[in-house]
């Protein structure tokens, strides 16, 4: 036969990826997940709103009177057009204080979330990475802190600190030096188990040494439990703070947060349930948004739910 009669090849043509077809990364794929989520759309799309009132409240505060000037003679009043809300007890607009409230109880949540999350991920790092002696001593430092009731250490240490001293600061302080211990557990079974994957293993054999390993490999592949703690953390620290105010030992007068505001309203509720009741209100639906977001991103990132 020749080679007249053969039939013609045509080159192979790469493969082009399709275009409706999900991607095969883990946070890609969580993220396909969460934009067909309604639960994590609502969830975003409230805490998106107190955050824009808490870093812009002159935008929402429409009404345009002063959370800080009161009047005696207007104490108690009603839902008007003058006052949205009513007034409390010593006269203040109710609405205000409620948009200008959200800054304080917003910061506390993200700012403690935030330093539990890196210091305690950072801590479960090494104690997972390197085991032996420094998981031992960084596990039983953490049990001495696990040991500790968390309202109950964080109103010692805001006692001790004092009323004149108390603020944003020492709140954070208070709420992060007790919840920092799980992060670090969550953080620590996550690197053990990642530690052992084929990836790490192979990386390690190509001479990659033990930053790179931790912070190339292991890292983006242990973080997202803590992610997802994080979140849901959030809404436990906003909530923390309002209680520690409504007890007396966290945010103090002239600051304003929901959880000061429902303890001066709490006297007078039954003659005057509307500054009480706004700013329970506000502090329910802004941990209920986080509650919903953590969900989702709990949902999204777990690959034994899909």
């Amino acid at each position: 036969m020749s080679n007249d009669t053969l039939p013609a090849t045509e080159p192979a043509q790469p493969v082009k990826p399709s275009k409706g077809k999900r991607p095969a990364s883990l946070w890609s794929d969580a993220w396909y997940d969460l934009r067909r989520n309604p639960v994590f759309i609502i969830g975003a799309v409230m805490i998106a709103l107190f955050m824009a009132i808490s870093a812009f409240p002159g935008l929402f505060d429409t009404v345009g009177v002063d959370p800080s000037t009161c009047s005696l003679a207007q104490a108690r009043k009603g839902i008007s057009s003058e006052h949205w809300f009513g007034t409390d007890n010593l006269g203040c607009d109710v609405y205000s204080r409620v948009i200008h409230g959200a800054r304080v109880s917003i910061i506390v949540g993200i700012v403690s979330a935030a330093v539990t999350g890196l210091v305690g991920g950072a801590l479960g790092l090494l104690a997972g990475f390197y085991g032996r002696w420094v998981d031992v001593l960084l596990s039983r430092v953490a049990e001495i802190f696990f040991a500790i009731p968390s309202i109950l250490g964080a109103l010692l240490i805001l006692a001790v600190i004092g009323r004149d001293n108390a603020g944003i600061s020492s709140v954070v302080l208070a709420l992060a030096l007790l919840a920092w211990p799980m992060i670090l557990r969550i953080m620590r079974a996550s690197v053990i188990t990642a530690k052992h994957q084929d990836y790490v293993v192979a990386a390690r054999a190509l001479g990659a040494g033990p930053g790179r390993i931790m912070m190339r490999h292991i890292l983006p592949n242990a973080i997202a439990p803590v992610i997802v703690v994080s979140t849901i953390n959030l809404g436990a620290f906003i909530a923390a703070e309002a209680a520690l105010s409504f007890l007396g030992v966290g945010i103090q007068s002239p600051q304003i947060s929901w959880g000061l505001m429902i303890a001066d309203a709490r006297n007078r509720f039954l003659e005057a349930p509307l500054p009480l009741l706004f700013p329970a209100l506000f502090l329910s639906l802004i941990i209920l948004s986080v509650v919903m977001l953590g969900d989702a991103v709990r949902d999204a990132l777990d690959p034994k739910l899909r």
